[in-house]
């Protein structure tokens, strides 16, 4: 197993995607702090445990894990969550940034709280726990981040102001972590996955097969290896999935260059601007796989 006797945190590791990456990270043989409060999608507070029933699974084939019930989006909550690790086991290795909530709303119809919720929840909460668990990693020299990105945020997606600014600012901060943190032995990854959750589970319809591209479970195998010895050379990478496939997304670079002698004034950059710059214009929009629907895959 690639993770024996390491011990992970899964963020928002009750349901979906990320409860199939703690569930994984425990096959592999990791300690799981498997954390999640049970709210509703848009962050509604309900009476469900669902960070429990994910450590009941682990228990029953025999792994090790242990609930927070920790919100992400409080400074000083991350850090009990950090702390359960140490107070369980001892240590903490990884820590997968998954846990999220949606919103959407056009920019028109978004309110401030809608925005400033799943900004909390995304971004703010990757660099919360982050921010409390590399002190650790770094003490002991090693150490796996991967945070949850979405093509919303690297390629746009309709109606996600709120979710497609903090995914891509996600982007963002795992280029930063990853050369900060290099050289104390520590790597951090993005991946933007995808999955059939209850996120989209009103989009299938009532008795449709489910789409086995769309398996959530399908996720987890990247981010048990990048959370891995095996991955050491990784760092500062953002990964995907389509159909079967993992793909890896290129950073944004420049493409295309506009020289002018002297430089450029209004007029001349009217005039030139579709010879040397619009033939290389690129379409945004998330790229699904044949026959579904941008929602459908939306990590």
């Amino acid at each position: 197993m690639l993770l024996d006797d390491r011990v992970a945190i899964v963020t928002g590791a009750g349901r979906g995607i990320g409860r199939e990456f703690a569930l994984e990270l425990a096959r592999q043989g990791a300690a799981v702090v498997v954390n999640d409060l049970g709210v509703g999608l848009r962050g509604e507070a309900s009476d469900e445990d669902p960070a429990a029933s994910v450590c009941a699974e682990i228990a029953a084939f025999g792994g090790r894990a242990v609930p927070s019930h920790e919100s992400v989006t409080d400074f000083e909550a991350t850090g009990r969550c950090v702390q359960t690790a140490l107070d369980a086991f001892g240590r903490l290795d990884i820590l997968v940034n998954n846990a999220g909530i949606v919103r959407d709303r056009t920019l028109v119809k978004m309110t401030e709280d809608d925005f400033d919720a799943v900004v909390a929840t995304h971004l703010k909460g990757a660099f919360n726990c982050t921010r409390h668990a590399v002190p650790v990693m770094k003490e002991a020299g090693y150490g796996r981040i991967v945070n949850v990105t979405s093509s919303a945020g690297l390629r746009g997606n309709f109606g996600q102001t709120n979710y497609g600014a903090a995914k891509a600012g996600i982007m963002g901060m795992t280029f930063v972590w990853a050369l900060e943190l290099a050289r104390a032995g520590i790597t951090v990854n993005a991946i933007a996955p995808a999955g059939a959750t209850r996120m989209t589970a009103a989009l299938a319809g009532d008795g449709a097969e489910p789409d086995p591209r769309l398996d959530p479970a399908m996720n987890a195998p990247l981010v048990a290896y990048l959370a891995s010895e095996a991955a050491a050379h990784v760092n500062g990478q953002v990964f995907g999935r389509t159909d079967f496939s993992y793909t890896l997304f290129q950073h944004p670079k420049q493409i295309a260059w506009m020289h002018r002698d002297g430089g450029w004034d209004t007029e001349s950059v009217a005039a030139e601007f579709d010879g040397m710059l619009g033939q290389h214009l690129q379409t945004v929009g998330m790229v699904m796989p044949k026959g579904l629907s941008q929602d459908a895959a939306r990590s």
